[in-house]
Parts: C-alpha cells; structure tokens; sequence
C-alpha cells in the first residue's frame, strides 16, 4: 500500500493570454506548492476502485483520479487494477489544483506501485492530457515558470519554503470555463513573471508578495463577486504582505509576515462564514510514501 501526498498550489503570477487554435489559451504562470494537502492511498486490488471522503458532485468515471489511472494503465498496456482512496482536504472549484494535484498523485503512485519511471514519456503524456497543472505536480518541484497552456515547464525556480499563507474561500466556486468566457469578454493584459521571478530568485518574501499578479482577477470577480469581497477583506487583513487570486479562483491567498498572522485571517475568515486555511509554501510537489508514513 502506498500513501501520496498531493499539494495544493497558488498562482504567484498568472498571464493568461489569446484563445488557440486548439480552445486553449496561451498561459505563463509561476506556480508555487502548499503544504496543504490531499493523501491518496492505493493498494492492489481486483478491479479498479475510487473513493472520496467528501462528495465532489462528479460521476467516478469523470474523477480526475479514475481518469487518471485509466489512461496510465491504458498507456502502458496494464489493467488498472488498484483501489485508490482519496482524502480530500483541499476545497474543490478553488483555484487550489486539488484535481490536478490528485490525477498527478494517481501517476506517481502507480508509477511507483508498478515500478514504472515517472519521467518516462508516456506518464508525462498522459499527465498532460489530464490537464494543464498536472505536469507541475508531477515534476515534484516546488516551483516552477510554467508556459504553453500552463502544462510546458519553462524554468524550474528557487522556492519560499515555510512562508506562511493563508487561504480564504468564499461559499461560493468559480467553474474555470465560466471565468475564462469572461475573460474573453473582456480581456486583460498578460504582464510579465520576471518581477516575481526575481524575488524568488532573491528569496525576498515581501517583495514577492507586492509583485503577485493575477489577470484572471476581473473575470473570476464577475463570474463570483464574493470572489472580489474575500480578496478585498483579506488584502486588508492584519499582518497580510500581499494578496491574489488563486488561478480562476475562487480562493484568494495571502503571504503573511508570520504564522500568527496567518491564523489570525484563517479565525476572521471563518467568522464571516468562508472556508479558510492556515498554511506555508512547500518545496516540492507529490510525495510518494510506504505504508501509513504521511
């Protein structure tokens, strides 16, 4: 049996470009694991199996986990004979990668279960088909200068490991094609990454947190105006250095001038009725473990 650890992510920077040929949009995004996490727990099995312990309103056969290991297996010729359980603790229709982060666990734990290369080809392939931050997760790095649709690593970067962050959801969620129809209605300018690059670069927590940017933010507020109010609430916060948007939202997030400060948006986010987290940036993406090691 193996446990994976599966990150969230936010968006430090997020330029999302024109429609493509292909329905996709070009995208240069600078993503940064969370400590926060889902845990998959898969184990052999004599047909395939997915489990989730909150309701996330898909079929199973439209779970990104299913999806996943249907395609790895298919990929290389096996049967997907395995049951998968998902402890789910990052909120869906965040803007947080959970689905991304979990199809990419899915890979890497069958990579490992099946003693399969993660960096062979056909497990990047499908990691790609999957979605567009699926190879980030799966590259285990912590960040990462990500282009093309947001699936191609441009530039693997220095982390901001143990930075304290705190997210902030409203009730409502924000679908990602809604926020990107609206963005087409209106579009926005794509901006440049290399400000944030360069903090990182720096490890300079509070320049970081003055450069984040995010041009998704107009067409998730429209999509969601609670989405504006939490961000608007949680830039204001105590102890907040700098707020964004999560990806198409709808999180907001916040790098805090300590873990006190982060508790403390977490306690008064919770107090208006948002769902809301206390955590730190992460050095790495999935983490495969034996057994019940967390």
């Amino acid at each position: 049996m193996l446990r994976v650890i599966a990150p969230a992510k936010v968006n430090l920077f997020l330029g999302v470009g024109a429609s493509r040929p292909d329905g996709y949009h070009d995208v240069t995004t600078v993503l940064h694991a969370l400590e926060l996490h889902d845990v998959l727990t898969i184990s052999q099995a004599d047909s395939l199996s997915v489990t989730c312990d909150v309701e996330l309103g898909v079929s199973v056969a439209d779970n990104l986990v299913h999806r996943a290991a249907v395609a790895l297996a298919r990929a290389f010729g096996r049967e997907p004979n395995v049951r998968i359980a998902i402890e789910k603790r990052i909120p869906h229709g965040a803007g947080l990668g959970g689905g991304s982060s979990d199809a990419a666990a899915t890979v890497a734990g069958l990579a490992a279960l099946w003693g399969l290369d993660p960096g062979d080809g056909r497990c990047r392939g499908v990691a790609a088909a999957l979605g567009a931050d699926v190879p980030f997760f799966l590259e285990r790095t912590g960040a990462a200068l990500m282009t093309g649709r947001g699936d191609l690593t441009a530039r693997v970067l220095p982390t901001l490991e143990g930075i304290p962050v705190a997210l902030v959801k409203p009730m409502c969620g924000v679908s990602t094609a809604a926020a990107y129809r609206a963005f087409d209605d209106t579009p926005q300018p794509c901006g440049d990454p290399a400000r944030v690059i360069e903090t990182l670069e720096s490890q300079d927590a509070l320049q970081l947190a003055l450069a984040l940017e995010n041009n998704m933010t107009r067409a998730a507020s429209e999509v969601a105006p609670d989405v504006a109010e939490a961000l608007l609430w949680t830039r204001g916060s105590d102890g907040v250095l700098g707020a964004a948007v999560a990806g198409s939202g709808s999180a907001v997030f916040a790098l805090c001038e300590s873990a006190s400060a982060a508790q403390r948006v977490r306690e008064g986010a919770e107090s208006l009725g948002w769902w809301s987290e206390a955590t730190v940036l992460r050095a790495h993406g999935v983490d495969v473990c034996e057994g019940d090691s967390r």
